[in-house]
């Protein structure tokens, strides 16, 4: 059996960690099996269902700067440990540089960096990410990316294949009945309902997604907004909600597990990121045939359905706002809107990662 070690920073039920769930749940874990490295000291919201599955989770010290002595001695000791690991596959994006080095000192053959956005937070680790990202090249031996531009942000020139961020698209096609039941649980009646999952951070961009809805409000005041995701910046949003007097509008509902069928609740699903590699979320809606406006710094290679539109980060809320229902009005029945790709359907994809693990392993 190939046994692979997944770099994370923990399972908690997000983008990247969905998507990787939905690869594991797919392939052949007869052949192939994940482990996952994780850099959090708690359990989180996969680890039950990975250790179902076959699966070991690793806890890791956390990649703060004053943590890297500590972080090094527990790398070192843990390869010491489990020398059964000849695949490594990281996906912290620049700080992938950390636990790949510790994996080519330990003489670990294959050690995978794996890009998933084409930028960088910009929190206290930005300059240290900045100089990994100089470096990662230097400790991977194979490179992947979700998708054309993330791949060309972290790898800079070597060449790298894309494995596309891919789901269960079943769960999340549109249906009536699960629509009406939401609806109904939420409170909603006949308002236009705006939707955004993500966490509450400044990648997701949450303050221009207020301002846009604020505006969706002056321009239809039966209107409501789902944000759904938690964050360090909640609590500034909801000021900003309170300060634009929509507090009333605006359902913050946290940490979800029904985001299919809140999909479903939904008119619209709205995205103004800063930066994205390919956002499963954007995936998602566009399965559940939303109409989807992201920002222009989404790249397009997300697009797979008629009803998807770009709207240029910089534009104002108000145009923005009109667009959106403008658009709208050319989308009123969700179940007619076509979509024309099926790279991301996870039963069309999951063989091109297989296929990638085996082409690895055939290496050593």
């Amino acid at each position: 059996m190939i046994r692979v070690l997944q770099c994370v920073n923990n399972m908690h039920r997000a983008g990247l960690e969905t998507m990787l769930m939905n690869y594991y749940r797919r392939i052949d874990r007869e052949q192939i099996q994940f482990d996952f490295l994780t850099h959090r000291p708690e359990r989180a919201d996969y680890d039950d269902e990975i250790e179902s599955l076959g699966g070991k989770v690793y806890y890791a010290p956390r990649l703060y700067p004053q943590n890297l002595p500590e972080y090094n001695r527990y790398m070192r000791q843990f390869f010491k440990e489990h020398p059964e690991y000849k695949i490594m596959h990281s996906h912290i994006d620049p700080m992938s540089y950390l636990p790949l080095k510790a994996g080519k000192k330990a003489g670990v053959p294959i050690r995978i960096a794996h890009s998933h956005n084409t930028s960088i937070d910009k929190d206290m680790k930005y300059w240290l990410k900045m100089y990994y990202r100089e470096r990662i090249t230097s400790v991977a031996t194979d490179f992947l990316a979700c998708g054309e531009e993330a791949g060309q942000f972290l790898f800079k020139g070597k060449p790298f294949e894309v494995v596309p961020n891919a789901i269960e698209k079943d769960p999340f096609l549109f249906n009536e009945d699960v629509r009406t039941k939401k609806r109904q649980e939420l409170g909603l009646g006949d308002e236009l309902v705006i939707g955004h999952i993500g966490r509450i951070s400044y990648q997701k961009n949450h303050r221009l997604l207020v301002q846009i809805f604020s505006n969706i409000v002056k321009l239809n005041p039966n209107s409501k907004l789902l944000i759904i995701g938690v964050g360090e910046k909640e609590e500034e949003i909801r000021k900003l909600v309170n300060d634009l007097g929509i507090t009333d509008k605006v359902l913050f509902l946290g940490k979800r597990t029904d985001v299919n069928e809140l999909y479903q609740a939904m008119d619209a699903f709205v995205m103004p990121s800063f930066f994205e590699g390919v956002p499963v979320v954007g995936v998602e809606a566009q399965f559940a045939k939303l109409p989807c406006f992201f920002s222009d710094k989404v790249p397009v290679e997300v697009s797979f359905s008629e009803a998807t539109s770009f709207i240029k980060l910089e534009e104002d809320p108000a145009v923005w706002a009109k667009t959106i229902l403008d658009k709208m009005a050319s989308f009123k029945d969700r179940r007619n809107i076509q979509l024309t790709d099926n790279r991301y359907d996870i039963n069309e994809s999951y063989i091109v990662l297989e296929d990638m693990y085996k082409q690895f392993y055939s290496r050593l």
